[in-house]
């Protein structure tokens, strides 16, 4: 990979919640190169967003933050005023609900071409560009889209509106977090496909935020799998989505549905997700783990280097090739 556009290193967020502060991420360290995709995957609460929101500046009132977040080189948790709002139009952030990050009551030209306006575009300037980034997205007619209100357009193509406002910052690193989970296969596919040409043809890095380990090895360069507010994997996509490391990342695999196989019923990861500040003191999948052992409730293993990859489990060179589904999954 070359040198990496953006870089995380033990990033750590605590949140106040009723008087008292909770970790809701306390280990991500994450890379990605100019034009690379990574897939960051794992169960609702996790700490995929959260990450996502991180690097975008956009946490709650009250968080605070430890490790480091670098673009381009630059210290992104130093960054004040003006150096902030250019930041954020080199990163883009494509959310998972379009609806709920879009005026109701304003029309959608007014959507996308407020950030050039405020820039300084004329208005027919504006809306030329805003009519071409719908037609990179595959919306025709874009004059009249630009006439429309968002209660108009359909899940999907709203979807593609959001990501026409995204390109319409021209961004160098978008944020995709979960951005097809609203919608139908066939919808899903396309919009995917978009993000997918659109980052390959602009040279973009792309954090693809999913629960669909699938997906994310059909598009990602490399996955990063986050259990508990902590990475656990981290490995090229088309390995990992075969021959993981981590029982957690083994234990997703197993209980992704097959079109080539049947079954009684689909597996499950047995017991329930951990959040961050209720992880134990020692390994978090430990409680759900089939190869867990006394040492892993004890003590914390660091994410550390493996296979071209990098692992965060004291048995990964133990169980290396052992992981077989039906080992790792249960009711």
């Amino acid at each position: 990979m070359s040198a990496p556009l953006l870089e995380v290193a033990d990033l750590a967020v605590t949140l106040p919640v009723e008087g008292e502060r909770r970790t809701v991420l306390h280990d991500v360290s994450l890379a990605i190169g100019p034009g690379e995709a990574l897939g960051l995957v794992g169960e609702s609460g996790s700490g995929k967003s959260m990450t996502a929101r991180a690097v975008a500046r956009l946490l709650p009132g009250g968080a605070a933050v430890t490790g480091s977040i670098r673009f381009d080189g630059t210290d992104v948790t130093a960054l004040r005023g003006g150096e902030l709002r250019a930041y954020r139009r080199s990163v883009a952030m494509v959310f998972q609900d379009p609806r709920a990050h879009v005026n109701p009551v304003r029309r959608i030209g007014d959507f996308l071409t407020e950030g050039l306006r405020l820039r300084g575009v004329a208005r027919a300037e504006a809306a030329r560009r805003a009519v071409a980034a719908l037609a990179d997205v595959g919306i025709p007619d874009g004059e009249r889209r630009l006439r429309q209100y968002p209660h108009e357009l359909s899940g999907g193509l709203l979807q593609r509106v959001m990501i026409a406002a995204a390109l319409l910052a021209e961004p160098r690193l978008v944020l995709a977090d979960e951005p097809t989970t609203a919608l139908d296969v066939t919808t899903q596919s396309e919009v995917m496909a978009i993000i997918d040409e659109l980052r390959r043809e602009r040279g973009l890095a792309l954090l693809f935020i999913t629960h669909d380990l699938d997906l994310a090895a059909a598009v990602c360069d490399r996955i990063a799998v986050m259990y508990a507010g902590a990475i656990v994997e981290e490995r090229a996509a088309a390995v990992l989505h075969d021959d993981p490391l981590h029982p957690y990342s083994a234990a997703l695999a197993a209980a992704r549905p097959a079109v080539d196989r049947t079954l009684p019923r689909l597996a499950a990861v047995r017991g329930r997700l951990v959040s961050a500040f209720e992880a134990p003191a020692g390994c978090a999948f430990a409680p759900r783990c089939a190869h867990a052992q006394d040492r892993c409730a004890a003590e914390l293993p660091p994410l550390r280097p493996l296979d071209g990859g990098a692992v965060r489990c004291a048995r990964a060179e133990e169980l290396r090739g052992r992981l077989a589904p039906q080992e790792v999954a249960g009711g």
